[in-house]
């Protein structure tokens, strides 16, 4: 059964979007959510039949199509209790954000919703993929539907916005696929010409087999690809324009889901793949997550524009969760698969909310808006239970997560008994700075939009300025509907946050069984690092001091290869 519904998982959503293309258009936003519920049952299925939840293990074992034999190409699929929860995260999301469209897209709705569906069945490819060719392709068939969402369906700078983030995440996933191609040649190498790209071969290939200072050199080129799809500091830069310009939808799945490819691409293969370039270059990684912690927070607290906040919190917060993976531990790994799903919950609640006032005001400026609790008590109330969510709040799903990452990092000392680290106190203290400047300018987004006395754009409630020109041009056209929304929020929208909030609480109070079926999966990912370690903490590195590619002998040799060169030229000239 696991491996047909293995099949489902991927077929649903291509099937909605195939259908989407081929019915009349008033149809296509219905094919699209019960596709998208579709998905989600299969995908609820799914996990009620797997069984590795308690041991960390790769299920359906076989399940796939081979390509090209002669290569070792083939679309192999399956996923562990890590994947499969980001599977159940990407499912469960996408419905809530297609009947979220409903009345935000009103024209060229079959590319709307059939690229949504695409887009579906290539995340949820990412964390079936068992093959680097299969994970690859789908990763990057990502870039394509939403290219299209944001370019067509976002603001007035919606082009340069699409456009940026197209070309930063697809040169970083280039030199990521030369890591991945690297690694199979070698293979193939040293098995007599038999190729490979079965991800858990290729790991345990370059982690047992290849010399220290090619692992430290594969692991930066693994790096550039997934740092910038977290994205990490200072590659981030395409994040917060491509969420401001982007769709309410685009938003949700954007933070939701994409951004998440990223994180579990560190964890999945970086990782485990290279695990030499992760200790040797664990501070260096460390250090930019506390930069993008500490400096995307001091942007928010100066922001006017509410989407625009919530879109640079998101690199914020995404430091914890890179610096619990770079704690080189179980618990801080733990704690950053728990903060990929909490974030992914908290923000796209959060984009959710801003795009409901923004259908009523056309406007997401604070300076514009405020006191809205006095006209929209019920939003109010979501509003302000889902920033208390993102904040990390106790009994709210955002906790766990944080406080995990923040506790792994603490204990990542060299002396700690069964993983040591490298990081420590210090490091979790000045992290922990993040969550005070969170605080200031998450309730100070509150203040101003739910607190104090009532500002509305032209003092009517349904403003016809400041408008996204993509969707005033392709089916936002909120001026024209603002007017037809209730008040408050409608029965519609109330049923897009409740099961939401549901999903917030219920972790917040029994995270238990999501902490289970983390752990042993994260504990084999770091199997290999206590050790290395352990010596990089005795000798202050890994790698030999004249190893042929390390950078200090490559300088030193390409000196030594123009000195006479150099010198000969003198001598002509002086001739």
């Amino acid at each position: 059964m696991l491996p047909a519904l293995t099949y489902l998982l991927l077929l649903v959503p291509i099937a909605a979007a195939a259908a989407v293309s081929l019915a009349p258009s008033r149809t296509a936003k219905w094919i699209a959510t019960f596709g998208s519920l579709a998905a989600f049952v299969v995908s609820l299925a799914f996990a009620w039949s797997f069984p590795g939840w308690s041991d960390g293990s790769m299920h359906p074992a076989e399940a796939g199509i081979s390509i090209m034999p002669s290569l070792g190409i083939s679309l192999t699929m399956g996923t562990d209790s890590v994947g499969l929860m980001l599977i159940l995260l990407t499912t469960f999301l996408m419905p809530l954000a297609m009947i979220g469209s409903f009345t935000a897209v009103t024209e060229r709705e079959k590319e709307y919703y059939g690229w949504f569906m695409l887009l579906e069945a290539a995340m949820v490819g990412v964390f079936l993929a068992k093959d680097a060719i299969m994970f690859y392709t789908a990763y990057e068939f990502t870039l394509v539907p939403m290219f299209f969402l944001i370019s067509i369906f976002g603001g007035k700078d919606r082009r340069p916005a699409s456009i940026k983030f197209f070309l930063y995440t697809f040169l970083g996933s280039v030199l990521t696929l030369s890591g991945i191609i690297y690694i199979a040649a070698n293979y193939a190498n040293a098995h007599g010409g038999q190729w490979t790209f079965d991800l858990a071969a290729l790991a345990n290939h370059c982690s047992t087999a290849m010399d220290r200072t090619t692992q430290y050199w594969v692991f930066i080129l693994l790096m550039a690809g997934f740092a910038v799809k977290v994205p990490l500091f200072p590659v981030h830069t395409w994040l917060p324009l491509a969420h401001d310009q982007a769709p309410t939808a685009g938003s949700v799945i954007l933070a939701g889901t994409l951004l998440k490819l990223g994180t579990y691409g560190v964890y999945r293969i970086a990782l485990p793949t290279a695990p030499v370039g992760g200790v040797e270059l664990d501070q260096f990684f460390a250090i930019l997550c506390v930069i993008a912690i500490v400096n995307t927070a001091l942007i928010c607290w100066v922001q006017k524009d509410a989407k625009k906040l919530i879109a640079y919190s998101s690199v914020s917060h995404l430091g914890f969760c890179m610096l619990g993976l770079f704690a080189l531990n179980p618990l801080g790994a733990t704690g950053s698969v728990m903060y990929m799903t909490n974030h992914g919950l908290s923000t796209g609640e959060l984009f959710l909310c801003i795009g409901m006032i923004y259908e009523r005001y056309n406007t997401k400026n604070m300076d514009e808006l405020g006191g809205l609790f006095k006209k929209m008590p019920v939003w109010s109330f979501f509003m302000v239970l889902f920033t208390f969510a993102s904040l990390g709040l106790p009994g709210l799903n955002g906790f766990v997560g944080e406080f995990l990452c923040l506790m792994g990092c603490f204990i990542a000392e060299p002396g700690a008994s069964n993983y040591p680290g490298l990081l420590g106190p210090w490091w979790a203290l000045i992290a922990g700075s993040g969550l005070i400047l969170a605080a200031m300018y998450l309730l100070i987004m509150l203040g101003k939009l739910v607190w104090g006395p009532l500002r509305e754009p032209h003092g009517d409630g349904h403003g016809d300025a400041h408008g996204h020109g993509g969707a005033q041009d392709h089916g936002g056209s909120h001026a024209t509907h603002g007017s037809t929304l209730p008040r408050d929020l409608s029965a519609r929208e109330i049923g897009i946050l409740v099961p939401l909030a549901i999903v917030c609480l219920a972790i917040g109070f029994y995270p238990k069984p999501m902490l289970e079926a983390i752990t042993p999966s994260a504990e084999k990912v770091l199997a290999g690092y206590p050790a290395l370690v352990t010596e990089y903490a005795a000798n202050g590195s890994l790698l030999p001091a004249t190893a042929a590619g390390s950078p200090e002998v490559a300088i030193a040799d390409v000196v030594t290869a123009t000195e006479p060169t150099s010198r000969t030229n003198e001598v002509n000239q002086t001739r």
